[in-house]
C-alpha cells in the first residue's frame, strides 16, 4: 500500500531519525538492532511536480512527528491509517516504531554519547521495560505478522518490507533494552536476508540497503579473526560494502534517506571526520528541533 502511493512534497521533513554505531561484537548487536528500529516504510521515486501535487500521508506524518519525539501524535496518524487501511502490516508496524521508540527516549538509549563512548556504553545498567509498553509492542508486531502471513504469495514489496522492519524491531528490543545479544543477531540476520530478497525484486528499493549494510558495517570493523567467525555463522562482514549501502540509501532512499545520513555520520566520527560527521548531525538537529539527541554530541562537534 505505502509503496505504491507517490511522495508528497513535505516528504522531506521526514528524512531525519536517530540511531548511531557502536564498537565490539556485543556493542555491534545492540546497535544494529537500532540501525533496523527506526525503517520506515520504502518509497517509490517521483518527478518533482507529482511530489507537489501529492501531500504526506498518514505514515510519513506519524513518523515526522515520532522522530520529532510527539508520540501522541504519531500514534494518532498511524491509527488513521489502520482505519482506511485494515489488511495493511504497515499500519501495525508503524505504530510497534512509536512504542518503541518512546521507550527508548524514556530510558535514554538514543544518547549519542552513549554509543561513541565505549566506557559508557560497558557500563550501562540493565534497563527496565516498560511492561504495559512492551505488551503493546508485541502485539502491534503480532498483528503485523498476522497481516502479513495473510498475504503470502502476493510478491508485494510493501508485505516484504513490513516483515523487514518487523524482524529489525524484534532486534531493537532483544539488543537495547533485554540485551539478549544472540537473539537480537538471529532477527537481524533474518531482516538482511529479507531485504535482499526485496533489493532482487526491486533494486530502487534503496530504504532497504540499510539493513544489508548495517550488517556488513557492524560485523566488517571486528577483527580478522573475528569475522571469520561471523562469516560462518553466515554473517555478512564487508566493512567498505556496508559504507557503500549506506551510501545508496543516503543518496537515493525516502523516509530513511536521513536515518543513513546519520549512520554515516557517526561512522565518520569514528573514523576522526569530523567535518562530514558533525555537518550531517548539524543537519539532524536543524530538521528536528524539538529532538534533543543530534545536538548532546559531546566532545566530537562544536555546540550549534
Amino acid at each position: 500500500m505505502i509503496l505504491k502511493l507517490r511522495r508528497g512534497a513535505a516528504c522531506a521533513v521526514f528524512r531525519e531519525c536517530a540511531g548511531s554505531f557502536t564498537k565490539g561484537w556485543s556493542r555491534s548487536l545492540r546497535c544494529a538492532g537500532l540501525a533496523l528500529s527506526l525503517l520506515a516504510p520504502l518509497g517509490i521515486a517521483s518527478s518533482a511536480a507529482q511530489a507537489e501535487a501529492v501531500p504526506p500521508n498518514d505514515i510519513e506524518l506519524g513518523f515526522h512527528s515520532m522522530y520529532n519525539l510527539d508520540f501522541a501524535k504519531a500514534h494518532a496518524y498511524f491509527s488513521n491509517w489502520e482505519q482506511q487501511h485494515p489488511t495493511d502490516p504497515m499500519g501495525p508496524v508503524s505504530q510497534a516504531t512509536a512504542y518503541l521508540f518512546s521507550e527508548f527516549n524514556r530510558l535514554g538509549v538514543l544518547e549519542a554519547e552513549l554509543f561513541t563512548d565505549d566506557s559508557r556504553f560497558d557500563a550501562r545498567q540493565k534497563l527496565t521495560p516498560d511492561p504495559r509498553v512492551r505488551e503493546e509492542f508485541n502485539g502491534a508486531l503480532d498483528q503485523a505478522d498476522k497481516l502479513a502471513e495473510g498475504a503470502a504469495g502476493q510478491n508485494d514489496n510493501n508485505f516484504l518490507f513490513s516483515q523487514v522492519m518487523a524482524l529489525g524491531l524484534r532486534s531493537d528490543y532483544a539488543a537495547l533494552i533485554d540485551k539478549k545479544d544472540f537473539a537480537a543477531m538471529r532477527y537481524m540476520k533474518e531482516a538482511r536476508e529479507l531485504a535482499e530478497k526485496l533489493l532482487l525484486q526491486d533494486p530502487k528499493a534503496y530504504d532497504a540497503y540499510i539493513a544489508v549494510g548495517v550488517e556488513n558495517y557492524l560485523s566488517g570493523i571486528r577483527p580478522a579473526p573475528v569475522r571469520w567467525l561471523l562469516q560462518m555463522g553466515g554473517v555478512e562482514t564487508d566493512k567498505n560494502k556496508g559504507i557503500q549501502e549506506l551510501q545508496e540509501a543516503a543518496a537515493h532512499g525516502d523516509l530513511l534517506k536521513p536515518y543513513a545520513k546519520l549512520l554515516l555520520a557517526v561512522a565518520s566520527l569514528r573514523d576522526n571526520n569530523t567535518v562530514e560527521g558533525c555537518g550531517l548531525l548539524s543537519q539532524l538537529a536543524t530538521s528536528y528541533p524539538r529532538n534533543p539527541l543530534y545536538r548532546q554530541n559531546g566532545a566530537h562537534c562544536p555546540a550549534p
